[in-house]
């Protein structure tokens, strides 16, 4: 099964016309079948966020949960908690809800630029699995290193061994803070697709403080979309469900760009929340 949707839900203003702000994910759920959870990573949501989004959407309906920031080392200074184990004590709890559903798809680890390829970063990675215990948890890198010509085969075979998901990414090759597209699966159940455009100049911050509004500024086109088209294909062969999200919003253009690929996918999802009927449906 190929799943397509969109990191969050708030955002997508094509999804939305008429749509009251409190409305936007029974409204998103109606388009597509799973979404990325991206407030997670600013702040542990609380227990009752996760089962308000439950109550919110149809039960064949998931979410991938990106980790706390506090988890992945991208917070700089001090994290709001007593202790790390606290801490992803408190990140287990916030998702039970969604493991009682069945409706995590999975926690997003991403790791930040500067988290390179080193014996302590292994030895991180294994305790961020170790604490997020039977979790089924998805790898982001996004330093090079870890995908170099030499490195590239030992982390993939590290990651099978480890049981993580691996989440490929789509993104611009733009120095060591950035990963190349590694079409390998990592677990036999799920893999991870995330795209998030190839804004060559807009991905690194230029340190004017505006490249949080730019970095995702890209319209795939259908040349490039057709090309994910096979390699989706591929991955189908070695892995059961992918999981394909949307992260190029800065201008909009995720949701049209989730549609066409699923168009091309010939996907027509079934279980989707009813859609709303403006005056002039028939």
């Amino acid at each position: 099964m190929i799943y397509i949707g969109l990191t969050g839900w708030g955002d997508h203003d094509d999804l939305y016309e008429g749509t009251r702000p409190q409305d936007k994910l029974r409204t998103y759920s109606s388009h597509f079948p799973v979404v990325e959870v991206d407030s997670s990573f600013y702040a542990i949501q609380p227990v009752r966020n996760y089962e308000k989004w439950i109550r919110e959407t149809p039960s064949s309906f998931q979410f991938v949960v990106k980790a706390y920031q506090g988890m992945t080392g991208h917070q700089r200074g001090a994290i709001p908690f007593q202790s790390k184990e606290e801490m992803f004590e408190a990140f287990r709890e916030s998702v039970e809800p969604l493991v009682r559903e069945n409706r995590l798809a999975m926690v997003l680890c991403q790791f930040p630029p500067w988290f390179d390829c080193r014996k302590e970063n292994v030895q991180y990675i294994r305790y961020v699995k170790a604490q997020l215990q039977a979790l089924p948890v998805a790898l982001e890198f996004r330093h090079q290193s870890w995908f170099t010509p030499d490195m590239k085969e030992k982390t993939v075979t590290f990651m099978k061994e480890e049981q993580w998901i691996h989440s490929i990414c789509d993104e611009p090759q733009a120095g060591t803070g950035s990963v190349p597209i590694v079409l390998e699966a990592t677990d036999d159940e799920k893999t991870l697709i995330r795209f998030h455009g190839r804004n060559y100049y807009g991905w690194r911050d230029p340190g004017d403080g505006n490249w949080r509004d730019v970095r995702y500024l890209y319209n795939y086109n259908d040349e490039e979309l057709g090309e994910w088209v096979e390699r989706v294909r591929r991955l189908e062969t070695s892995t059961k469900d992918i999981y394909v999200v949307f992260n190029n919003n800065s201008g909009g253009d995720a949701a049209g760009n989730a549609k066409r690929f699923q168009a091309m996918l010939g996907i027509e999802y079934e279980g989707l929340a009813p859609r709303q009927l403006t005056l002039f449906d028939e």
